[in-house]
């Protein structure tokens, strides 16, 4: 089903440098000799992603990227996006803002109701993804965990599409019925995806993962054109000769396979009740017989129900226990059924324990509402796949992680797999040079407080910045005071602080409207600041998460942007984590500095440029129109509706290019204009 083969094509102003040609050359060879585990231990700022970016071109397979969060993968979507301008990027994610599962308490016979606010954009990028797997190959789809998460199956989405082509026989009236059995909503208003409405003699219809809507127009029981609309103005695009329309919904059911789930469901429904009734549990059986009745009335009369992938078992017609389809499944397999595809796990010592904890988490809670009757048996079968599950439906995958565990590490062990170091960055730039100095103050020596302090006063002297981390939050907070107290411009940073407003700090930071940042675990927030000259690691000899060697090893390469970046850690022991991590980082020194005296490299610090909000904001539209609204708020007065739809404008192109925080910045103003709209 797939269409002819696109071929990755890389765009990229540098050419592989340092240790990448040498990294590209190993890895796409050990692809072609078909290992299955990789692991490209790259340290910070080698470039992890070109280097891949690089394999990918070479080995031309769809490709999956899996990150461990929304952000991170939202920065890997947008440099793949970069690097391969004339091929298929989309961003697979979680498409809830709010998630509150269904759960239920029996201590307090408490019993919460899934409460979520679905993302619409995120929603349709999702579509897009499966849509570009199941028609083309150049695709790299980069995802979050939720990946291994249940979704519809691809063979019925696939088969209850709609191919509308110009001189098609049917009727105004047809369509619309063949729209809203895949799901299309009919509406009176603006168009929105997955939404279609009736003009005249004409159907126009808004495709689920496209911000274009389509006009299609009838003449004597056949179709007479097919002509592209924007949806915002209302001017023509474009007539078109057909339009492809996948279904609105993952959780798709042809007729025939539907009536056959509610017999099954049934069955199921009918064998539990009197498994309840038997055991004296009167009220879970009524609780489950008329909840279930009533989700059985709405599959029957419209096909969906809330909660329908409950029942996904009984819909795709598999057995019990079997794995449900993913975002995996809609992947191409090779003949034989194997995978044909690549993956990639980015940040792997974060991203695989997170796949392989998902499972467990998520079988307990669905096993305490069937105790009790919310749900039928049959639930337990709609959930993430086991990490056994996930090693079977992906084929040859790289791990990429400055301190890869040690699943990885065993799993790439030589001969049946292979570790490929990127220790040299191409910027010639060296890990940073470590010292550890005292916690506890002597008659020499204050304190790693003032020590902190007189070192950060020094970088700052210097035009440089200073970070701190600290063990909790409090101390984040009452340190950052304190050098304020001290004379020392700084803010504290953690995961209290909202999106917009941690963006908001790392900008001035960078921009030098404060010198020192504060933090807990400034890991998570993926730092890329070459400002910064100097960490100090407070209690750096508290071991635990935080103060682990792999935590240790990333915070020192936060400071391997800056050719003058040094890292202090402040400790009265040297625990067992530290020493690995200075062992490591003077390991990776050694070859760094041979490197660069063999090639006569004089290492620079990295100069990137700092982006701003504003300056995003004004990205995502006409720069002129921007600046003119900006100017002249009056071309806009009375005419909100007007100024609602430009803002519209701007937020589906900020998503479009994956500028997440700008669009959130967007629809928040969007939110405002409509609630003074009244």
């Amino acid at each position: 089903m797939l269409m002819p083969i696109n071929i990755f094509k890389l765009k990229s102003p540098w050419k592989p440098a340092g240790d990448q040609p040498k990294a590209i050359e190993e890895l796409t060879d050990g692809l072609k000799k078909g290992l299955t585990h990789q692991t490209l231990l790259g340290v910070t700022g080698s470039g992890k992603t070109f280097t891949v970016a690089n394999v990918i071109e070479r080995m031309q397979m769809p490709t999956l990227v899996i990150a461990h969060n929304k952000t991170l993968a939202a920065q890997l979507a947008e440099e793949y996006s970069e690097f391969f301008p004339e091929n298929t990027v989309h961003y697979f994610v979680s498409y809830y803002d709010f998630y509150q599962p269904e759960a239920y308490m029996p201590v307090t016979d408490t019993y919460i109701e899934k409460d979520a606010s679905i993302n619409e954009e995120i929603d349709r990028l999702r579509h897009a993804s499966t849509q570009a797997l199941l028609t083309r190959r150049d695709c790299i789809i980069v995802a979050s965990v939720s990946c291994i998460y249940g979704l519809g199956s691809p063979a019925e989405y696939l088969r209850e599409n709609l191919l509308l082509k110009i001189g098609d026989e049917t009727t105004r009236r047809d369509l619309m019925r063949r729209l809203v059995s895949i799901h299309f909503t009919r509406t009176n208003a603006d168009l929105t995806p997955g939404s279609f409405r009736a003009v005249g003699n004409s159907v126009e219809v808004m495709p689920v993962a496209e911000r274009i809507s389509y006009r299609i127009a009838f003449s004597e029981g056949r179709i007479s054109a097919i002509t592209l609309i924007d949806p915002i103005s209302g001017v023509i695009a474009k007539e078109a000769e057909d339009v492809f329309l996948f279904p609105a919904k993952h959780f798709i059911t042809a007729d025939e396979d539907r009536k056959r789930a509610i017999k099954a469901i049934k069955k199921e429904l009918a064998a539990r009740l009197a498994h309840l009734e038997k055991e004296g549990n009167l009220l879970a059986a009524e609780r489950l017989k008329r909840r279930t009745n009533y989700d059985l009335a709405m599959i029957k009369e419209v096909g969906y129900c809330t909660g329908i992938e409950n029942y996904s078992r009984h819909l795709s017609g598999r057995a019990e226990g079997e794995a449900p389809d993913t975002l995996l499944s809609y992947f191409p397999r090779k003949e034989d059924g194997s995978p044909d595809f690549l993956t990639i796990i980015d940040e792997s010592h974060v991203t695989v324990p997170q796949i392989g904890g998902m499972y467990a988490g998520d079988r307990s809670r669905k096993q305490t509402l069937i105790e009790h009757g919310f749900r039928l048996p049959s639930a337990l079968d709609n959930r993430p796949l086991r990490f056994s599950e996930f090693e079977k439906r992906v084929g040859q995958r790289i791990y990429t992680s400055a301190t890869p565990a040690a699943f990885e590490l065993d799993a790439s062990a030589p001969p049946a797999g292979r570790i490929v170091e990127q220790v040299v960055r191409p910027t010639g730039l060296i890990d940073p040079d470590v010292s550890v100095r005292p916690v506890v103050a002597n008659d020499s020596y204050d304190g790693q407080i003032q020590d902190f302090i007189r070192e950060a006063m020094r970088e700052i002297q210097e035009g440089r910045r200073a970070i701190a981390t600290t063990l909790t939050k409090k101390m984040a907070e009452d340190l950052s005071a304190y050098l304020k107290e001290k004379s020392v411009k700084a803010e504290y940073l953690h995961s209290d602080i909202k999106t917009i407003e941690r963006i908001k700090i790392l900008t001035d930071f960078r921009k030098g409207e404060f010198d020192c940042l504060v933090g807990v675990n400034l890991l998570r927030e993926g730092l890329d600041l070459p400002e910064v000259g100097f960490i100090g690691i407070l209690d750096a000899d508290k071991e635990g998460f935080l103060r682990s060697e792999t935590s240790l090893i990333q915070i020192i390469g936060r400071a391997a942007r800056n050719v003058n970046g040094r890292v202090i850690l402040y400790a009265d022991t040297i625990t067992g984590s530290m020493k690995r991590a200075l062992g490591e980082t003077a390991r990776r020194r050694e070859i760094q500095m041979a490197y660069n005296k063999t090639h006569g490299i004089t290492p620079k610090t990295i100069e990137k440029r700092i982006h701003d909000i504003t300056e995003q904001m004004e990205s995502v539209h006409d720069k002129a129109v921007a600046e003119e609204l900006k100017t002249d708020t009056a071309i806009f007065k009375g005419d909100i509706e007007k100024l609602i739809k430009f803002k519209q404008n701007q937020m589906n192109e900020a998503v479009k290019k994956l500028e997440f925080e700008t669009a959130a910045i967007l629809r928040d103003e969007i939110k405002a204009l409509l609630k003074g709209r009244g």
